[in-house]
C-alpha cells in the first residue's frame, strides 16, 4: 500500500494543505508560477506551509544524470547562436532577463529588475527581446536558445499567458508584455527557437547562477 502524502500549494488557484494529489494537480496544472511540493507528515506539512516555499524549493530534488552516450544523442548546442533567460525573486517578485552570446556568454542585453513579475513572463520577454533585436541587425538566421518550453509555447501563440494580478505595482511590466505582443502580430521572424538540453548542456550560458 502507497504511502500517504501531503501536499502544500503555496500558490495556486487555491493556497493550503491537501491530501489528494488529484484536487493538488487542479490547482496548480496551469497556473502561472505555481509553488506546491509534497511530505510524507502532515505535521511538517502544516509547518512549511507557514513558512515560503523558497525555504523548500530544490530540497531532496535529485537532478537526474544522464551517461556519455545519452548525452551523445543531444550533441553540442550550436556555438553562434543566442541564449535567453529569466530570474524572479519570488513567484511573483522581482524579475529581470537577459540575453547573451551563447559561446562566449558576452551580454547583449539585460532588463529589469521589474516588480511583480514571473519567471514565465520574463522568459517569454526575453525571446520577444531577443528576436527584434536579432531582426534589427538583419541576424533573421541566428537561432535562439531558451530553456523555457511555456516561454515557447506562449511565443507560438504570440500571447503571454500569464495568470498574474496587474496593479500599479507592475504596470509597466503590462506595457512590455502588450507591447511585446503587439510586435508579434505585427512582424514575422526566421530565426528557429531552439529548447536548451539542461539536462544534456547544464545550465543555459543566460542563467543568472541564482539557483
Amino acid at each position: 500500500m502507497a504511502k500517504k502524502k501531503y501536499y502544500v500549494v503555496w500558490k495556486g488557484k487555491e493556497t493550503g494543505v491537501f491530501s489528494s494529489w488529484d484536487k493538488v494537480k487542479k490547482l496548480v496544472q496551469g497556473f502561472d508560477g505555481a509553488q506546491y511540493k509534497s511530505f510524507a507528515d502532515k505535521t511538517e506539512a502544516e509547518k512549511a506551509f507557514k513558512k515560503s516555499y523558497k525555504d523548500y524549493r530544490g530540497k531532496d530534488t535529485k537532478k537526474p544524470t544522464l551517461s556519455a552516450k545519452e548525452k551523445a544523442k543531444y550533441g553540442l548546442p550550436i556555438a553562434q547562436t543566442l541564449s535567453v533567460d529569466a530570474a524572479c525573486s519570488g513567484n511573483p517578485g522581482k524579475m529581470e532577463y537577459r540575453g547573451v552570446l551563447t559561446d562566449s556568454k558576452k551580454e547583449v542585453f539585460k532588463m529589469g529588475p521589474y516588480e511583480n513579475g514571473t519567471n514565465n513572463i520574463g522568459e517569454f520577454l526575453a525571446l520577444v527581446h531577443g528576436i527584434a533585436l536579432l531582426k534589427s541587425k538583419g541576424l533573421h538566421k541566428t537561432p535562439i536558445y531558451s530553456d523555457s518550453k511555456i516561454a515557447m509555447s506562449w511565443l507560438k501563440k504570440k500571447e503571454c499567458r500569464t495568470n498574474i494580478t496587474f496593479d500599479s505595482t507592475n504596470s509597466e511590466l503590462l506595457k512590455l508584455i502588450q507591447r511585446a505582443e503587439k510586435w508579434l502580430k505585427e512582424n514575422s521572424y526566421q530565426n528557429p527557437i531552439l529548447k536548451w538540453e539542461t539536462k544534456a548542456w547544464g545550465e543555459i550560458p543566460a542563467d543568472f547562477g541564482r539557483k
